[in-house]
């Protein structure tokens, strides 16, 4: 953590300065449990055995495309504390304005690398707390006990051969439970 000049501690961010997460592309995200609790279910010879907010868990990621049209999921797997995802973001699937000049932000550069100070509901970040605070809200509202990590770990995917290595992780992340730096328990 970083302390500001008011003498506060922010938390120090893990994306990559300066790149715009709303921009097309592949990105494989991890979201934990608080505490890196069990809430999704346990791992038996191999396989994912869901508990029932972890088929929640499950539903609301499939949902995500209809909140956000310019999304598609890949590869995914609810584990008993965590999600690994790969969420593709295109734009072009939802609008048709390219680069043009508005009176909110300087340009809507579909592909740009870099930040704007544009509209944010349209950017990773927004997908997952969107996803995040619905998984929770329906929780909170069924008397479930679950809690979220903070924040989440992303990755860009930058070539077909770094797509499939993820994709082959994701699909053997059950059987490598024993394994596995997320598992305590």
């Amino acid at each position: 953590m970083h302390e500001n000049k008011y003498n506060n501690f922010r938390r120090q961010t893990h994306r990559l300065p300066g790149f715009d997460y709303g921009s097309n592309g592949y990105y494989y995200i991890t979201i934990c449990t608080k505490d890196r609790l069990p809430y999704f279910g346990k791992i038996d010879n191999g396989k994912m055995q869901y508990a029932f907010i972890g088929k929640i868990v499950q539903e609301y990621w499939l949902n995500i495309p209809e909140h956000y049209p310019f999304v598609s999921l890949d590869a995914f797997i609810i584990m008993p504390n965590h999600i690994h995802g790969i969420i593709v973001i295109n734009q072009d699937k939802t609008t048709s304005l390219g680069n043009v000049a508005t009176h909110n932000c300087a340009s809507l550069l579909i592909n740009a690398h870099y930040n704007k100070f544009c509209s944010q509901s349209k950017n990773l970040s927004a997908i997952i707390r969107g996803y995040k605070s619905t998984v929770k809200r329906y929780a909170n509202k069924n008397n479930i006990e679950f809690n979220w990590q903070p924040r989440f770990y992303d990755h860009i995917i930058n070539n077909t051969a770094e797509l499939f290595r993820i994709r082959e992780y994701i699909k053997n992340n059950p059987e490598n439970w024993n394994k596995d730096r997320n598992n305590k328990y």
